[in-house]
């Protein structure tokens, strides 16, 4: 009986960590700049693989304990790598798509008044 109930919650797990992975892949796909692909990816990070692991946790004799570290190893590094790429591509200049007004140093007032040429100093274009 107990074992039943978890290897249905072991299946639940698997459904629910695929559906994120499947939406985070699409969601690599289909966004437009590296920022919001980012979004997508740390689900797939954070979501997608806890579930599995969670899965794998309760079908396998890896144990709790080991599985609760990997889950907190996967959230800490998840989040701080997902910080660094985003710094990153921000210092390197990959433009925003979509970008609005006051983002990244842009003036709400426009160039004109400030007789600057380019509005965004560190959106070069490659």
């Amino acid at each position: 009986m107990d074992s039943d109930i978890l290897q249905y919650l072991a299946a639940a797990a698997v459904v629910v960590g695929t559906f994120f992975s499947i939406v985070g892949v699409l969601g690599f796909i289909r966004l437009p700049d590296v920022y919001t692909r980012l979004h997508a990816t740390g689900k797939v990070g954070v979501f997608g693989v806890v579930f599995l692991l969670i899965a794998a946790v309760i079908h396998t004799p890896l144990g709790w304990g080991k599985g609760l570290f990997l889950v907190f190893f996967l959230l800490v590094t998840g989040a701080v790598t997902a910080h660094a790429l985003a710094s990153a591509a921000y210092h390197l200049g990959l433009p925003m798509k979509g970008e609005m007004e006051g983002d990244r140093g842009v003036d709400p007032a426009g160039p004109e008044e400030r007789g600057a040429a380019d509005p965004r100093p560190y959106n070069r274009k490659p």
